[in-house]
């Protein structure tokens, strides 16, 4: 995943929601899943156009043990806690051009299963930071938000394959979502459910996938029966990048690369059989996946050829918009507000 050094302006405009007014102005999203800790620096005009200034990425692993335990470890506590110090320090070097950054930070599936995530609160305001535990339908409606962004008037199909939940989104682009669904169904939970070999066995993988498909397959049904045609599948955040990074080889991540890339089918079963064949040493050296994310990524691919099953589609759009961007242009209307 991308990271750049304070200061740097990254490529992509991106224009916000069309839903009302905007409050232009210097923003941070910090979004802290289950598996990554994750900030976008960016400044809003007054036409609601995004500029991305800064990304930051860390895996943290917050949701390690969660689905069993019902709690957050300490020492995942102390993971985030270390990177977002190191993200306050970015946003100083930001504010001493004197210009303010407005902060929101939210935490998502993790946090929201884990009965001690008020001590979590708890230990990031000590340090200065206001943290929102969101809900699904909440989580869904922003990552919708911003994966909209380069699709305006488009009928989409927006995916989030996060490590806890994943969140499957269906609307017009530019408005609001007309059917959202946060299924507890993510990328080390379903690892830490199913997937004990090393190589996953098939079998193991088969009780994946179909745990996967029977919880996903009502909403998918409800979609269809509304009558909801949709001109494109987006998929956003770490499992979908992923692909695009392996399929092309990456030695250093590109965002220009893999920001609007089409996978095919073809190409995302090509990735999951290379992913899912060779045991954790070996996946974590494949160039293009972060070795990070190596225990997690097979569950991940798991989810996103189910999505593709359950849509009818044979391909996805994958986009570097997402919920951090949906987070930012909520925050602009909220001032505005």
């Amino acid at each position: 995943m991308p990271q750049s050094a304070p200061g740097a302006v990254l490529p992509n405009v991106s224009k916000g929601s069309a839903r009302g007014a905007v409050r232009p102005g210097r923003y941070a999203a910090i979004d802290i899943g289950t598996v990554t800790c994750r900030m976008l620096v960016a400044d809003i005009d007054e036409e609601g156009r995004l500029r991305e200034l800064d990304r930051e990425y860390a895996i943290t692993n917050l949701g390690e043990g969660v689905d069993a335990s019902g709690v957050l470890k300490p020492e995942a506590m102390s993971r985030v806690l270390d990177v977002v110090a190191r993200y306050q320090e970015v946003l100083s070097d930001f504010e001493r051009s004197g210009r303010p950054v407005r902060v929101t930070a939210v935490a998502t599936s993790a946090a929201r299963d884990a009965r001690n995530a008020g001590e979590f609160e708890r230990l990031l305001a000590e340090r200065g930071i206001e943290l929102s535990v969101i809900p699904g339908a909440r989580e869904a409606a922003l990552s919708f938000a911003g994966a909209s962004c380069d699709f305006l008037g488009e009928r989409l199909l927006v995916v989030d394959i996060g490590g806890g939940s994943t969140e499957v989104v269906a609307g017009r682009a530019g408005g609001d979502p007309v059917r959202a669904r946060s299924f507890d169904i993510g990328c080390r939970r379903v690892t830490e459910k199913f997937l004990a070999s090393d190589p996953p066995s098939d079998r193991e993988l088969e009780c994946a996938r179909q745990w996967t498909r029977e919880g996903m397959r009502p909403f998918f049904e409800e979609l269809r029966a509304s009558g909801f045609f949709l001109d494109r599948l987006v998929a956003v955040a770490g499992t979908a990048t992923t692909v695009v990074a392996v399929r092309e080889r990456m030695r250093v991540y590109d965002t220009a690369r893999v920001h609007k890339a089409l996978v095919t089918r073809t190409d995302l079963d090509a990735v999951s059989e290379r992913l899912q064949s060779v045991a954790l040493s070996e996946r974590e050296r494949i160039v293009g996946l972060d070795p990070g994310r190596a225990p997690v990524i097979v569950a991940g691919m798991v989810i996103l050829q189910t999505v593709l099953d359950l849509a009818g589609v044979d391909s996805f759009t994958v986009s570097e918009s997402d919920i951090l961007h949906g987070i930012v242009l909520d925050a602009a209307c909220s001032d505005a507000g």
